[in-house]
């Protein structure tokens, strides 16, 4: 990301959203919220300010596991690497403008809406994690937590300094279970979430290094691991003396005085019912659409699946190509997938775009449909049929034809129930003198 700062070619507008999309490839025009941050490009990261204001409020990026200032940096890593002020939990007294020496502190901030012209869009918008309330006591047991709260209390730089230690009394867990699975793979969301697998036999293995002593148990449907070197890595993970149980935990309660939650499995490898006092259980919970991918959906009229993730034009031939001509999908936005994919998908929708923009203007096909405005009906099949989103209903005149997007398909020419619509070169007379010329007609 500091590369990408520091880069003259690259704009990073962090703190941001995109509100509106409006024109057509080549020629998009992007509307940008901006939010306030009550501090300015002048601020330099020293944390004057954090020393001395006196409010503490939840960190988010620390899954809500630890406390931030009501003025600090999002996190550690933060481009570009500016404090913001929380005014929800801001008390303005102001201790942080006294304190900076550069002046950086500016309550009079208000949101900016910035409008920027460009040729090519890649949506990666990623992933938001599932949070299970209500299922295997996760938001009732203290104790119970999910694979994202874990990832912080590992992280070196995350609220506990790496090492984990129960909610309820900050003790040493000495029995740890790992629950896949959970809201997914189900009737509500029957895909895999692609990267759990890996993650609790990752976080397993270092949970053990730390607590030697442990007993970490990982109960699963089945543990896929079909990526490069994945198998291999999960055969070491077994040999690391991790249990590893077949089978979905039936029961779950919490013992009120040791708050050690207590779980039954059913192992369907040895045909037994496993009881299990656990200081600490993990939930590998759906990776779910983002909500940034919910909002670029109503922007941008992009086709989803059943669960919310955009879909492609084509699985096999064009996996980073939407309907809309000049708009590419990258990464978790378009589904389940793990790092490395990612990164070549990226990489891919970067190559569609340098090829579409790099000679400085597009080339269309003048293969397009028109529409006979005279027998047009508005029955609307036309725009309910276009794969590209190509055409759209008037009232005034009909059906109108989008010929930036439109490629020539013909699928409304079929749907048209008046045969309003011809595609341009192919119309039926021109179709009928190439059969004449074919069969040695006149």
């Amino acid at each position: 990301m500091l590369e990408v700062n520091r880069n003259e070619n690259i704009e990073l507008l962090s703190y941001s959203k995109v509100t509106n999309i409006e024109g057509y490839v080549g020629n998009y025009n992007v509307t940008i919220e901006k939010k306030p941050r009550y501090t300015t490009d002048e601020c330099n990261g020293c944390g004057a300010c954090a020393e001395v204001c006196p409010v503490y409020t939840i960190n988010y990026f620390d899954e809500n596991l630890g406390a931030r200032r009501a003025i600090d940096i999002p996190f550690g890593q933060a481009v570009p690497f500016l404090y913001d002020i929380d005014r929800n939990a801001c008390i303005e007294c102001f201790s942080c403008v006294d304190a900076c020496e550069l002046d950086a502190i500016d309550f009079s901030q208000v949101q900016e809406e910035i409008n920027i012209e460009v040729g090519t869009i890649i949506i990666a918008t990623g992933w938001d994690i599932h949070e299970p309330y209500g299922e295997y006591g996760y938001g009732e047991f203290e104790n119970v937590i999910n694979q994202a709260q874990l990832e912080r209390m590992l992280a070196p730089n995350g609220p506990l300094e790496g090492h984990v230690k129960r909610i309820s009394d900050d003790k040493k867990p000495k029995e740890i279970v790992f629950i896949q699975c959970v809201g997914s793979r189900e009737t509500e969301r029957t895909y895999c979430s692609g990267v759990c697998c890996m993650l609790a036999l990752k976080n397993g293995r270092l949970l053990k290094e730390e607590f030697p002593d442990a007993n970490i148990t990982i109960c699963y449907i089945d543990i896929r691991t079909n990526e490069k070197g994945f198998e291999e890595y999960y055969q070491r993970a077994k040999d690391f003396d991790l249990n590893l149980v077949r089978g979905k935990v039936g029961e779950i309660s919490e013992d009120p005085d040791t708050k050690n939650v207590i779980l039954r499995v059913y192992s369907s490898l040895t045909d037994e019912i496993i009881k299990i006092d656990a200081d600490l259980v993990v939930l590998s919970t759906a990776a779910l659409p983002s909500k940034g991918t919910q909002q670029i959906v109503q922007v941008l009229n992009l086709d989803t699946n059943t669960y919310g993730f955009l879909t492609e034009s084509h699985f096999g031939l064009m996996p980073q190509e939407t309907k809309t001509k000049g708009i590419f999908i990258a990464g978790f936005a378009q589904g389940p997938k793990n790092i490395s994919y990612s990164v070549s998908q990226a990489r891919a929708a970067a190559s569609k775009v340098a090829e579409l923009t790099s000679p400085g203007e597009v080339d269309l096909e003048l293969i397009t449909a028109e529409v006979d405005s005279e027998f047009c009906i508005s029955c609307r099949r036309c725009e309910k049929e276009c794969p590209k989103n190509a055409i759209k209903i008037e009232e005034e005149i009909g059906a109108f034809i989008d010929e930036i997007n439109c490629d020539g398909c013909g699928i409304c020419c079929t749907c048209c129930p008046t045969q309003a619509i011809d595609i341009r070169y192919y119309r039926d007379h021109q179709l009928f003198a190439e059969i004449n010329a074919l069969l040695g007609g006149d």
